[in-house]
Order: C-alpha cells, then structure tokens, then sequence
C-alpha cells in the first residue's frame, strides 16, 4: 500500500512539473509591447457591433454570380499613322501604329447589346469583347454620349447571353451595400464590395454630372463596369477614380443607371441624346449675393431667372421660387435636378414641387427640347428665337445670342439676333450649329446680326 502511494505521488509530482514546463516554454500567452519610438497608436473610430453583423449577415455570393457572367472585357485598338523616329520625321515617313486599350462592359440585353464608356471606345478601330466564358466577339459601335460617357455596343450572337436588369438608381440609398464588377489590370470577373458613399457627385465643377459615389475598390479596366446592389440590379456604370496615382485610393464614381438607360434608349430610337429643358437658371450658392441677400442656407435650389418660352415659364414657375422637390426627389444642390433631368426627354411632364412667399405647392412642368448650342467657332452660345421675337423684328428665323467669350464683351451682342453667316441664312439653333462648324477661322468671316431696332449690323471675324 505505501509503495502505491509513493508511486501515486511520483506521478502526480511528475505531471506538475511536466505542466508547469510547458506552461512556461511553450504555451503562448498575451504579451503587452510598449512602443519606445513615436509612432502612433491608430485607433479605430465610431465601431459599432450592430453595424460589423449587418455586414457579416449580407451575402453577395448571389449578386456576384450573376454579375460576373454579364460584364465583359473590351478591347479597342486605335490604329494610326505617324513618324515613330526621327529618322522617320526627317525624311517624311508614316508608319502604322496600333495601340490597344481594354475596359469593361455590361450585357444588357439577350440579344448582344452591351453598354459601356465612352472614353473605353473612343477612337477605335476595331471592338472586340471577351465574354466570362473566354469567348470572343467583334463588337460594332452604336453610339455614344461623351457628356454622360456613355457608349453602346452590340455583339452578334446566336445564342441569348446573360444580362443585367437596369435597377432604379433614385431609389438607391446611402450606405446601401454594393459590388463592383469588372476587369481592373486585365484581370477578368473582378467583384469589389462597398457601399454608397454619396450621390449626386459632380466632379466637372459645372453641376453638369451627377455620379454615385462609391467606396468600393475601382481601378483602371473597371470603367465600363457594373455597379450592381445586392439583389444583383444594375444601378451604374462604373467610369471614374480620383486618385493621385492613378489607382484606387478611396473613391470611385459610377453613372446612376437611370441616367445609363436613357442614353440607351436615346441612341437606339433617335441616335443621339434627347435632353429635356426645365428652363430656369439657379442661384450659385456662396456667391456674394446670395450671402449679402440671405439666401446662401435655403434648402433647395432658389430660381435666379425662367428663360422664356420655357416648360417653366409656361407651368408658371418664377424668378425667386425654391424649388424642393422633383417627383418626390429631394432637391438639396443641382446636381440633385441635373441628374434626375439627365434621365427624362423633351415632352416628359415631372412634378415640380416650389416653396414660394411661405407656401409650397406642386407644379407640373412639360419639359423642352434643348434650344440652345454653343458656337465655339464664333466664341458665342445661341439659342432659337421666341414667337415674342419673331413678331418683334418681323422675322422667320434667326437665332437669340444669350451669352459671348470674354473678348466680345464691348461688343454688346448678347440679347441680339445672329440671322447669317457668309451669306448663308441661319434658320435655327441647329442650322447656326452646322454652318458655324464649316467656317474657316484664318479667313475673314463675316456675320449678320440684328441690333436693337431691328436693323441688319455686318461684323467681321
């Protein structure tokens, strides 16, 4: 019995000592470093479980799936002709050059129709897009927006491919989850999560965009890609960075699909883009008289003049009035209504909701056809003439200048009626359009343009 004992406790003696060298030499604890040097200590702000297991509990996999098998890879190859040495320059000689560029694309219908940037095919020569299955196609240009960046291209195809349904981008929320799918560096059916980060980005400084900003992960070879939600709908095509380096840094801007499908459809039915007029100028905030007159902190946008003959001016909407809501769509800068313009065409009716004199009420506005051209050629913007200003001048046709460059200031020729150029009689804002662009700025042109009275005044430029 006492040797049992004895070996009871040899044992026993044995395993504590076993442990407690383990303990000690190879079982890892926690171990506190004190930094010695000044870097700091970077802390993780404003972390919220809740929102860490709203994340964790949304799966992407479905969106992703069927995201990756409609968005393609393009490939544009611009051939050109030019001298590649000196030796070339010095003795004339032009030899052809093909440079390639790749981007992306999403298939939006069965039959082959694949909406993409414009700045991915501009100048081609030759389309070719490579499907998530390695196939690959010859793709023919069917039109293009350079002010929204958005082309469309269509493959032939006998077989239906896999689409994307475009989603409603104004019913799009921030901080709503999102994937960007695309082919960043030539590495193909690449998904990005994010979320939107804002809307209604304009980065021209014209309030003449309106990007969804997002934070997923974008890159060169994204533009042209899909901006899905969750569900797997389209809500943009991806198109731009801002970035130092040129790589993704943060932010990344994609074109409201609401937007993408209107110049879709535009270019289908007419081949170019119908843009629908509201017909008022607005206020810049921030401007000197907008703080001297209080009128810097309004919520909404505050009407500084209706042009005339205008689907504002005929709905009776006024200088003055603030504008707050556009079909139920907030209004909080321009961008807001240039966006939501952006995606309606001339003879659309949208509800104009303005706060005038303490009261609010709801408008209808029957937007127009855009009038209005820049003539860069003769450093003016046109636009057509008012039936006001046909029974003024007792004229037919005729243009109104409503704005000159900077060196025709003395000239004083905004508010008058431009009415030929070279002989050539101008009908219209389109017309003064075409003949503008057919001048030849190194011989002496000559302009026909009605003053105050009425009265035919020749300038030469």
């Amino acid at each position: 019995m006492k040797k049992f004992i004895g070996l009871l406790m040899v044992s026993v003696l044995g395993g504590l000592f076993t442990l407690g060298i383990y303990k000690t030499f190879f079982e890892k604890g926690e171990f506190v470093v004190e930094h010695k040097d000044n870097t700091p200590n970077f802390v993780t702000a404003s972390y919220h479980p809740s929102a860490l297991a709203a994340a964790e509990t949304t799966d992407f996999t479905d969106a992703a799936e069927k995201t990756v098998h409609a968005v393609v890879h393009v490939t544009n190859k611009i051939t050109s002709r030019g001298p590649s040495s000196i030796q070339d320059l010095f003795f004339g000689n032009a030899r052809e050059r093909t440079q390639v560029g790749t981007g992306s694309g999403v298939i939006i219908s069965p039959d082959g129709y694949i909406v993409t940037n414009n700045h991915v095919i501009d100048g081609a020569s030759e389309l070719s897009v490579t499907l998530n299955n390695n196939k690959t196609y010859t793709a023919e240009l069917v039109g293009s927006d350079p002010s929204t960046d958005i082309a469309l291209i269509k493959v032939d195809t006998e077989e239906e491919l896999p689409y994307l349904a475009f989603g409603d981008s104004d019913h799009a929320k921030v901080g709503e989850w999102v994937l960007a799918v695309g082919n960043p560096f030539n590495l193909t059916s690449t998904v990005t999560a994010g979320i939107i980060s804002a809307k209604s980005r304009d980065l021209s400084g014209s309030n003449s965009q309106s990007f969804i900003q997002t934070d997923a992960a974008v890159n060169p070879g994204n533009s042209g890609g899909a901006l899905v939600n969750t569900n797997g709908d389209l809500i943009g095509i991806n198109t731009a960075i801002t970035s130092r380096t040129g790589t993704y840094i943060g932010y990344a801007f994609a074109v409201p699909s609401n937007i993408a499908k209107k110049v879709v459809e535009d270019l289908l039915e007419f081949g170019n883009v119908q843009k629908g007029l509201l017909g008022v100028s607005i206020l810049t905030k921030n401007s000197a008289y907008a703080i001297e007159n209080g009128l810097n902190d309004i919520e909404g946008l505050y009407v500084n003049s209706v042009e005339e003959d205008s689907g504002a001016e005929k709905a009776g909407i006024q200088q003055g009035d603030i504008i707050k809501n556009v079909d139920n769509i907030k209004i909080v800068k321009f961008a807001d209504l240039t966006g939501y313009l952006n995606s309606k065409r001339p003879g659309n009716v949208i509800q104009v909701t303005i706060a005038r004199e303490g009261s609010t009420k709801t408008i209808p506005v029957t937007l127009t056809k855009m009038n209005s051209f820049t003539l860069n050629e003769l450093g003016m913007q046109v636009k057509n003439i008012s039936d006001k200003d046909r029974k003024k001048y007792k004229i037919k046709g005729g243009v109104k200048i409503t704005r000159t460059a900077p060196y025709l200031n003395n000239a004083n020729l905004e508010g008058r009626i431009l009415v030929g150029i070279n002989g050539k009689e101008i009908r219209n804002a389109e017309e003064a359009k075409q003949i503008a662009a057919t001048i030849n700025p190194n011989e002496r042109n000559v302009m026909i343009i009605l003053n105050e009275n009425g009265e035919a005044e020749r300038y030469l430029f």
